[in-house]
């Protein structure tokens, strides 16, 4: 992977493209800046373009143009428009007319693909970017997925680049969605990216339109295939599958295969391409064939090798191979089959099955093949074997040419091979078929439980039986020994049961599936009892019923009754009755031994709730006849004209009368005025009251209804069932005899739970907080209100969840504990001595968001007359509302008003403030805003003066160019130095005293370094190269040495000089070239004339003389030389013309034979590749140890991607330890690297897996500052 360069600002808002024009035809290429009054210059091939009749230059506020007039094929070079430090590179591709000639169809271009737009020619370097917006009309909007814009099939050709683009409405969404991207099945392409593969997204905030790209660049054939994209929400997810078809490139029929595999160690990008093992030693004999072998190498280069390799059988092209020098057998084999492919076309079949298709889970698909013969019969085989027809799930259809095979309801075990067989023709592809993601349909709610109580968290899935996860706080679950958490699953309901919970329980739970998250919070509180209504006094009479009631908050709650401090036993007179929240207890027939003080005490807490009764003793006195009525009162307590009941309740009222003969009994209900009347005209008449008695006051008969009256012989009783808030008033019962009459007023006052309260408002909103406002209930029930209970919900939820236990005096309260980003509604209860009141209207919904923190590391970066450029980091916290922007203000030294510096609000993080009054001095703040507002402001403490700052000129040289720069031929040269001084210097480059050619050198200035950069070096760039930097009188220079080697050439003059016994003496002198390096040694090799197999005798010899000994008598050997520098040995040795003849001497000796012993050995790692953590910035290495026979090469992986061609990484091999060093590495410089040795006996592998940490330096310190401190 190529190390990640730093992003910067272009200058262009709309770049010119390449592009391609019939020879003769007017090019025009089109460039737009963000300001206006920019000046641009134009180049071809790196030259200044001037206007002229060819070239026309046009300017139009931010709008640049450059036409070519009447282009040919000498304007088919490389373009660039300059706009300050931003260039931009272009082609043109200029093509001759198209004759007329007629088309036959086997040459007739196929029609495109779904996307519509032609793969692109395999020479070009153009883009074909796949995209709904582009190449076809806007589809309509998608009503059930997330997509606005679907990726579409697409086409390419070899080594052409494409462009897939998804695009997502994100109007509706809190956060930017998740998207992945997958080839085939299950390959996620995240991890892949690299030098072939790129990823891009971008958010359009006028649109509200998420766009995801995926980028193949340099597409080869194994890219070919189905692919996906899959984006998820919170609580959505949505897919879509696509096509990508790879057409290979076009072969001219005289192309030289042996050319084309033939490898070499230059390092050209072409020869990158094929990546194969080599399964052939090289040998120099066919490679560098001998000077007899020249002039029939010549001769064959005329051979077609394809001809005869498609006549030849497969045991013969190793043979083959070596005869015309082909070492990459792997890849002429695999191109030769492709070839074969293309001449055998099928016979039976007119149209195949595609490779692959995609189905859903649970739908169904149809397999269609075209087959030649209408009569024809075809076999569907599975996975090899032969599908029968069972039921319904496989229909199998003949129409036509067209055979058709439905399967029905696919499920995962239909993720198979299929085949479609014709005679001895087979027609193969693959299906998938994809699960859909498992959706929470019902979220999981929000409870509040007391300690002890069983907890059971429901939420339900999409699918039956489903997986799921269950977490606290981020923590999985799982069954503990004690079986604290038990797990259940009913259909497509999932349950988390806490059997009895603890306060540790609250907390956050959260069930997670493949396709969705929810969220729930449980709130666990101690146990705390309320009494809604204690148990009153009683006054009854002998045989009345008497009734003890009381009403506590919790309806699991059992208690016991005592009397006189003894526990009271049932029995038929005595009933003990609890439902739900009320316990009663029913006395019938009052006895005077049931006169007692009366208790209940709940179990578990410490409450007494204590009433008397009063037993009612009517007493019977024989008075003289004529006695005046008399109404009994005394005995109602304290208030004996003034009644309270609860609303609801039944209300008995015994008045016990007097009177002889017996008083006729009158109740009625009195109005207020008539009670006002009565009070004050106390002289009216009996009839006169009478009369308005009647005619103004409700009279109450009968002894049915819900208010009556019941006579007895010695008193009457008052009831009403059930009290309404209507019964209220005053009521008056009369007594009438001939003796005379009574009258008595009785105020009946009904009391009631309060009336619900208006709806909440809600305000002052926070990241997990908000004040509740509410008002006092328009009726109290006719009792002071007590307090408040609030409680809250999620607004998709139906449980509500209470907040409070105690009793809220205020009329505002601080919501806590809620979660950011989730929306939320309150209501509230009024509480009054009777009981809560019903709930009041829901508030409005709102949502907990918080605005996010103040940026920090707020600095001034530079300062100039009229400008002053800031730069900053984003806050440390940014909650769920996200981030809209930046808004930059200042503010006049000695003013308060402070001005904004920008249109808006800036996304960046950097600001540049332009057209400020030179002299002036200025504060700076800045702050971040979303949703919730405005962050707190990040200010520059001190005024920042607007004037340029005159600063020294001098250079920051970097450590490693303070000695000689060595470099190989071909190699590129980057040299960058980083200097200091204001206003901007000027700089200047000369090498040997002389000014350099731009044609041959590049140089590139910036505000704060200087580049110097050769695309590859030669050996006329040695030199001393010097850099002045110019500010007025001010100036400093650094000086550069720079050394380009080459390989050196042979040794000169090699002579035999003698020849005796064993030995044989050479001779040589250095060679005339020595590459611009100085000579290191040479290498001494002989080989028997027999076999001419050539082995080293000497390795790095200094001397230019030496004598070659052990040599073998009756042989003959010729001898060679190679020399060697700091770039290796040289190309070509120095051979001896004649051969050295070791002579016998005295008898011959005939040596036995033995059979040569092997020793050859597949390679195999004998110490592995361990995982490494490494910090950024510092040069690290990854080493293991090797062995095989003959000496394996090497090749070295990172994600699959060969590192061979990446100047970033330098390999060694020392005697089997192989090492891999890299340089400074970055974050990106993370992943799997893998090692892999071959020879000609096997390969082997072995990886591991690096990480590399972030460096800790402050990126605010002076980067010249940081460099000078390494």
């Amino acid at each position: 992977m190529p190390e990640p360069v730093k992003k910067t600002v272009s200058a262009f808002t709309k770049k010119p493209k390449t592009t391609e024009v019939t020879a003769g035809n007017t090019a025009v290429f089109e460039a737009e800046t963000e300001k206006s009054g920019i000046k641009v210059k134009w180049q071809r091939a790196g030259t200044e373009i001037t206007e002229s009749e060819k070239y026309v230059i046009k300017t139009e506020g931010n709008k640049h143009s450059l036409t070519i007039n009447n282009a040919g094929k000498e304007d088919d070079v490389t373009y660039a428009v300059i706009a300050g430090s931003s260039k931009v590179k272009f082609e043109l591709k200029v093509k001759e007319p198209e004759k007329s000639e007629t088309v036959t169809p086997a040459e007739a271009v196929p029609a495109p693909a779904a996307s519509e737009s032609p793969a692109p020619p395999a020479e070009s370097s153009q883009n074909t970017e796949v995209s709904s917006a582009e190449t076809q009309p806007e589809p309509p909007l998608d009503p059930i997925g997330l997509f606005v814009a679907r990726p579409q099939d697409g086409e390419v050709t070899v080594g052409g680049n494409i462009t897939f683009t998804a695009k997502v409405a994100g109007e509706s969404l809190l956060k930017k969605p998740s998207v992945k991207w997958f080839k085939g099945k299950w390959m996620d392409l995240g991890s892949k990216v690299g030098k072939h593969l790129q990823l891009h997204d971008n958010y359009d905030r006028n649109t509200k339109v998420y766009t995801f790209e995926m980028e193949i660049i340099e597409a080869n054939m194994t890219f070919a295939g189905g692919y996906r994209c899959e984006v998820s929400t919170k609580d959505k997810f949505d897919s879509s599958s696509f096509n990508l078809t790879v057409n290979e490139a076009p072969v001219s029929g005289d192309m030289d295969i042996r050319a084309a595999f033939r490898r070499t160690t230059e390092g050209h990008d072409d020869g990158a391409e094929f990546n194969f093992s080599s399964l052939l030693k090289k040998r120099d004999s066919f490679l560098r064939p001998s000077n007899r072998g020249e002039g029939k190498s010549e001769s064959q280069s005329d051979v077609d090798v394809w001809d005869i390799l498609r006549k030849a059988p497969p045991t013969e092209y190793e043979k083959i191979a070596f005869q015309y020098g082909i070492t990459d057998l792997r890849g002429m084999l695999k191109r030769l089959k492709r070839i074969k492919k293309e001449e055998k076309k099928s016979t039976a079949f007119l149209k195949k099955l595609d490779p692959a298709y995609q189905v859903d889970k649970g739908q169904k698909i149809k397999l269609m093949v075209e087959v030649a013969n209408p009569d024809a019969d075809v076999k569907w085989l599975k996975n090899g074997q032969e599908i029968q027809v069972s039921g319904s799930k496989y229909i199998f259809e003949s129409v036509g040419n067209k055979r058709i095979l439905t399967i029905n309801h696919c499920s995962l075990a239909d993720d198979a091979a299929y085949e479609c067989v014709v005679g001895d023709e087979k027609s193969f592809t693959e299906l998938f078929v994809k699960e859909p993601p498992i959706l929470i349909t019902h979220p999981l709610e929000d409870q509040m439980v007391m300690v002890g109580e069983r907890v059971e968290f429901e939420c339900e899935v999409s699918e039956e039986g489903a997986t799921v996860k269950w977490e606290k706080d981020g923590i999985e679950l799982t069954r503990e020994e004690t079986f604290k958490y038990r797990f259940k699953k009913d259909g497509k309901k999932q349950y988390l049961i806490i059997n009895e919970s603890t306060k540790e329980d609250s907390g956050h739970y959260t069930v997670k599936t493949n396709g969705g998250v929810s969220v729930a919070e449980l709130i666990v509180q101690e146990k705390k009892l309320e009494v809604y209504q204690s148990i009153a006094d009683l006054t009854v009479k002998a045989r009345d019923q008497a009734v003890f009631k009381c009403e506590v908050s919790d309806e699991n709650v059992k208690g016991i009754w005592l009397k006189n401090g003894k526990e009271v036993i049932p029995d038929e007179r005595i009933k003990i009755s609890h439902i739900g929240r009320i316990h009663k207890l029913t006395i019938e027939d009052v006895t005077p031994e049931d006169e007692a003080d009366y208790s209940f005490i709940p179990q578990g807490f410490a409450y007494n709730l204590s009433a008397k009764l009063q037993f009612l003793e009517v007493k019977i006195d024989f008075v003289p006849r004529e006695e005046p009525p008399k109404i009994h009162l005394d005995c109602l307590g304290q208030s004996p004209d003034t009644i309270v009941v609860v609303a609801g309740n039944k209300l008995r009222l015994d008045v016990p009368v007097s009177g002889d003969p017996t008083p006729t009994v009158i109740w009625q209900k009195v109005n207020k005025r008539n009670d006002l009347l009565r009070n004050n005209d106390d002289s009216m008449t009996a009839s006169e009251n009478s009369s308005d008695l009647n005619t103004d006051n409700k009279l109450l008969f009968g002894s049915e209804g819900r208010v009556r009256v019941e006579m007895h012989e010695d008193h009457c009783v008052f009831i009403i069932e059930g009290a309404e808030k209507e019964d209220e008033g005053v009521y008056r019962v009369t007594l009438k005899n001939p003796a005379g009459e009574d009258k008595a007023d009785i105020t009946v006052k009904v009391i009631d739970v309060p009336d619900p309260p208006e709806a909440p408002t809600i305000s002052n909103i926070g990241e997990d907080y908000c004040t509740v406002r509410w008002q006092p209930p328009k009726y109290d029930g006719g009792q002071p209100v007590l307090g408040y209970i609030l409680e809250r919900k999620k607004k998709k939820s139906y449980r509500w969840m209470r907040l409070n236990f105690d009793l809220l005096k205020e009329l505002t309260y601080e919501a806590k504990r809620m979660i950011e980003g989730v929306v939320y509604e309150m209501r509230i209860y009024a509480v009054n001595s009777i009981g809560m009141s019903r709930p009041s209207p829901a508030s409005q919904p709102f949502m907990p968001i918080a605005p996010p923190s103040e940026p920090t590391h707020f600095t001034v970066e530079d300062v100039s007359d009229s400008t002053v450029s800031l730069k900053w980091r984003p806050p440390e916290r940014i909650g769920a509302g996200g981030l809209d922007g930046y808004m930059v203000e200042y503010c006049k030294d000695g003013s308060t008003e402070w001005i904004p510096a920008l249109p808006g609000l800036t996304e960046r993080t950097s600001a540049l403030i332009k057209d400020l009054v030179t002299g002036d001095k200025l504060y700076f703040r800045i702050k971040a805003v979303n949703l919730a507002g405005e962050s707190g402001a990040a200010t520059i403490k001190e005024p920042v003066t607007v004037q340029e700052i005159l600063q020294r000129p001098k250079f920051w040289l970097p450590r490693h160019l303070r000695q000689t720069l060595v470099k190989k031929v071909g190699e590129t040269v980057n040299i960058v130095i980083p200097f200091q001084g204001k206003p901007r210097p000027k700089i200047t480059w000369l090498k040997n005293g002389q000014t350099l050619d731009s044609k041959d050198v590049g140089i590139r200035n910036s505000s704060t370094d200087t580049i110097l950069f050769i695309r590859k070096a030669e050996l006329h760039h040695s030199g001393a190269y010097e850099v002045t930097l110019q500010i007025e009188n001010m100036s400093d220079k650094v000086a550069i040495t720079i050394q380009i080697i080459d390989k050196p050439g042979p040794p000169q003059n090699i002579k035999l000089v003698d020849v005796w016994g064993f030995n044989a003496a050479l001779e040589w002198t250095p060679p005339q070239d020595d590459g611009n390096a100085q000579i290191l040694g040479y290498t001494v090799q002989k080989a028997d004339k027999k076999t001419m197999e050539w082995y080293t005798v000497f390795d790095h010899y200094r001397r230019t003389n030496c004598i070659v000994s052990d040599l073998i008598m009756g042989n003959e050997y010729f001898f060679r030389i190679f020399s060697e520098n700091l770039c290796g040995l040289s190309e070509t040795a120095a051979t001896t013309k004649n051969p050295a003849y070791i002579q016998k001497t005295g008898t011959t000796y005939k040596p036995p034979r033995y059979k040569e012993h092997d020793f050859s050995e597949a390679p195999k790692f004998t110490h592995p590749l361990v995982n490494r953590s490494v910090i950024a910035g510092y040069n690290t290495t990854l080493s293991c140890a090797v062995r095989g026979i003959p000496k394996p090469k090497i090749f070295w992986f990172k994600n699959k991607m060969d590192l061979s061609g990446d100047a970033k990484y330098r390999m060694f091999s020392k005697q089997g330890v192989l090492t891999l060093e890299i340089r400074k590495p970055t974050p990106f410089d993370g992943g799997i690297y893998t090692c892999k040795a071959v020879n000609e006996c096997g390969e082997a592998e072995i990886e591991c897996r690096l990480d590399v940490r972030g460096n800790q330096m402050n990126p605010l310190d002076n980067p010249s500052t940081a460099m000078s401190k390494t």
